[in-house]
C-alpha cells in the first residue's frame, strides 16, 4: 500500500509535538536480574532470552520467522531524568557526548539491540544475543535486512581498536 493511502494527519496541519509516548507492545525477559555482569552490546552476548509480545499485538508477528535477526527498540525504564549530556563510556577514561556512546542514561532512555531469532511461538520470541536487563519493556521491534542495514564504508570514531567483550 502506498504511504499516502494510509492514515495519515494532514501535512499542512503537522504541529511539532512537545512530547512524545509510546505505549510497550511486549517485555524482554533474560536472566540478568541486576545490572552487574549484562554485556554491553547484543552482538558479544551469547545470552538466551525471549520477547512476549502482548496477546494485542500477536498479529503483527506474521511472517517475522522468516527473518534470521531483529531490532529490538526498548525503553530503558530504571533511568531517572534529567541525565548528563556528557558520560564516561565502558570503553574509554574520558567523558563523550552521550550521543557519541551506547550509554542507557540518554536525554530519551531508549535502547537499541539486534537480536538472532531462535524460533517463534504464539507471542513469544525466543532470541540469542541478550544484553538488557530483565523484564525491560518492548517499543518495537523490526526484520534486520542485511541488504538494507549493513554498510562496509565505516568509522568507528572514538572506539577504534578499543572495542572488546566487556559486561555491566
Amino acid at each position: 500500500m502506498e504511504i499516502e493511502k494510509k492514515k495519515l494527519y494532514e501535512l499542512n496541519r503537522r504541529a511539532f509535538p512537545d512530547e512524545i509516548c509510546f505505549k510497550p507492545i511486549g517485555i524482554i525477559l533474560t536472566p540478568f536480574k541486576t545490572l552487574k555482569g549484562i554485556p554491553i552490546q547484543s552482538s558479544i552476548s551469547k545470552v538466551k532470552g525471549r520477547i512476549e509480545i502482548f496477546k494485542d499485538y500477536e498479529n503483527a508477528l506474521k511472517d517475522l520467522e522468516k527473518f534470521s535477526h531483529i531490532y529490538c527498540i526498548y525503553h530503558f525504564d530504571l533511568i531517572k531524568l534529567p541525565v548528563p549530556l556528557q558520560s564516561k563510556p565502558f570503553l574509554d577514561n574520558t567523558k563523550k557526548g552521550v550521543f557519541a556512546i551506547r550509554t542507557p542514561f540518554r536525554p530519551n532512555p531508549i535502547g537499541l539491540s539486534i537480536f538472532e531469532i531462535l524460533q517463534i511461538k504464539k507471542n513469544v520470541i525466543d532470541i540469542l544475543g541478550v544484553d538488557v536487563l530483565d523484564k525491560t519493556p518492548v517499543l518495537d521491534i523490526k526484520p534486520y535486512v542485511s541488504e538494507f542495514d549493513h554498510r562496509s564504508q565505516t568509522k568507528n570514531g572514538w572506539l577504534n581498536g578499543k572495542v572488546k567483550y566487556k559486561e555491566s
